[in-house]
């Protein structure tokens, strides 16, 4: 019997993958943002309020929702943040923003919808996993087109930002049954 037929055999007996489900921890997470203008480049957190992941490797399906604290966001100046939160994220209008998983694509890409500033946008995350017994760390890049996506752009005459937001998010999950 050829190797491949011997291999192919094999997978047919070997048990389907079974479902994840991954629980996001908040004291164990950084979501950082980044945004460059002229003059200097602007750095922040935001906080996890709560998240988990819910996933089928068979069928690729996944469920779930990651929230972020909208109002907890920082960048180290009262008057830039104070400025951030009431007229371009209007966090006490939309204080959450939230990533709803619809699929994994391969093992690290998660596709699903991310809600801000109160609308829907399609999303695909980019994933580094690291695995430890039952027990992940993980991290992703991506941008947000802030004025394209509806909030106000920051710029004035003496001020010129980028309309896109730079963020990176780490975090630790453990899986459970």
């Amino acid at each position: 019997m050829s190797a491949l037929r011997t291999v192919a055999l094999l997978l047919l007996w070997l048990p389907a993958a079974s479902p994840v489900s991954l629980d996001l921890d908040p004291a164990k997470t950084e979501v950082q943002f980044t945004l460059h203008d002229v003059l200097h480049t602007v750095h922040g957190t935001f906080k996890l309020k709560k998240g988990s992941i819910h996933w089928d490797p068979d069928s690729g399906k996944a469920s779930g929702e990651i929230i972020v604290d909208v109002t907890s966001g920082a960048s180290g100046s009262d008057a830039r943040d104070s400025r951030m939160h009431k007229e371009i994220l209007e966090s006490q209008r939309y204080p959450e923003a939230t990533f709803t998983p619809d699929r994994v694509d391969g093992n690290t890409d998660v596709h699903g919808i991310f809600r801000i500033h109160g609308a829907d946008h399609e999303l695909t995350l980019h994933f580094q996993v690291e695995r430890t017994a039952d027990h992940y760390a993980a991290s992703t890049h991506f941008s947000i087109p802030y004025v394209q996506w509806g909030m106000k752009n920051p710029s004035n005459f003496l001020l010129k930002v980028d309309k896109t937001v730079e963020v990176d998010i780490k975090t630790t999950a453990d899986a459970r049954p």
